[in-house]
């Protein structure tokens, strides 16, 4: 149907990376890091080269989330799936309450529920809905309310923020949100994220922004007999880096480019810049798919439609994986397929810091052009 489309020239985008996978890390922070030559690579992570970038991680994360006072950012090797397993270990007492509307979600629960010492309990939405966390009030057992701020694998983020007591943690992972989807960091516990989404690195790490009740639970359960992997216990983690440093030997490369994206958005105006940018690109990608009658958006409630990842369903006449092919065979697009899982004929696109409103535009008349024509 596809095959002999070919792409304007005048359409081409800047950059191809348009994927919810693996961020778009601009090529200018590769070419910083070789700058470094044997300054960085290959340097002890105690010794005060690394030691200084993580610092500058942390206060430029602290300055980006205007972080309250006692809230530290933790950070360690392992993503947030990582997390998941120990944010279960080392943090729920007796129960966690887990709110899931995809694949990521779903799974966070599921880490949990294969704890036997502690209950885990799911309430879940259909793949596409939204779902509002309720507090204290509700889960009056629980000691950890849980939710996903933005749903990789269906693009719904969740923004309500559970009133609970003071001996109940809200812990929320941000991953694919994290940096233009707002949250009140004041009133979570434990916001945690993989930095290779809006925050333009790899995978392998992770970032937790813990604050003081949540820290103080960390110390409460190290504290007893309950048997916690040295690589996942949370006092470790905190305590090397309260010192700036994280407790295994982290990836360099990751640490820096995370870096050069913070100081990047901090010096763009912040969070308040990212989360307005984020806005208008999905303005656009919405109104895109609302304007063309064989385009529809997956999360049918504008409410919980993501700002940084677009799911967009196309007629079944349209087959969305071979038009796909077609744009990657021509390198003009990378990465736009559906979760694999969610078995759905749409594209799931980028609206991440770095991809361009202006290539997202271009993205969107090839599409029209190439279904059009077909």
């Amino acid at each position: 149907m596809f095959e002999n489309y070919k792409v304007p020239s005048e359409l081409i985008p800047s950059d191809p990376r348009f994927g919810v996978g693996p961020s778009l890390i601009p090529t200018e922070f590769s070419v910083r890091l070789a700058e470094t030559k044997a300054k960085l690579l290959g340097t002890s992570h105690r010794k005060p080269a690394v030691k200084n970038l993580v610092k500058e991680i942390q206060e430029g994360l602290a300055q980006f989330y205007n972080l309250p006072e006692g809230y530290e950012v933790v950070m360690g090797n392992g993503g947030a799936t990582f997390l998941f397993d120990m944010i279960g270990l080392g943090l729920v007492r007796n129960k966690s309450v887990h709110y899931t509307c995809g694949e990521f979600s779903n799974k966070w629960f599921k880490s949990h529920n294969g704890i036997p010492w502690i209950e885990a309990q799911e309430f879940a939405s259909e793949y596409g809905q939204g779902c509002e966390p309720q507090g204290s009030e509700v889960h009056a057992d629980a000691d950890m309310i849980c939710f996903t701020l933005n749903e990789t694998s269906t693009g719904v983020q969740t923004t309500t923020i559970p009133i609970v007591n003071d001996d109940t943690l809200v812990a929320v992972d941000a991953t694919s949100g994290a940096g233009q989807i707002p949250l009140d960091i004041s009133k979570i516990d434990c916001y945690f994220f993989s930095p290779q989404k809006v925050f333009a690195s790899e995978g392998g790490l992770f970032v937790a922004i813990m604050s003081p009740k949540a820290l103080k639970r960390a110390q409460e359960i190290n504290g007893t007999d309950r048997y916690i992997p040295g690589i996942m216990n949370w006092q470790t983690a905190i305590d090397n880096s309260v010192k700036n440093q994280t407790y295994n030997t982290p990836s360099i490369s990751t640490l820096f480019f995370l870096n050069e994206q913070v100081k990047l958005m901090n010096s763009q105006g912040g969070q308040r810049n990212a989360v307005d940018l984020a806005r208008k690109k999905a303005d656009m990608i919405y109104g895109w798919a609302q304007e063309e009658s064989f385009l529809e958006a997956y999360v049918v409630d504008e409410k919980y439609r993501s700002t940084s990842v677009a799911t967009i369903n196309v007629d079944d006449k349209y087959e969305a994986a071979a038009l796909i092919k077609v744009l990657e065979a021509q390198g003009v697009v990378n990465g736009i397929d559906s979760y694999r899982k969610l078995g759905k004929n749409q594209f799931r696109i980028s609206l991440f810091h770095n991809v361009k409103f202006e290539d997202l535009q271009k993205l969107t008349k090839i599409i029209s052009n190439a279904i059009n024509q077909a």
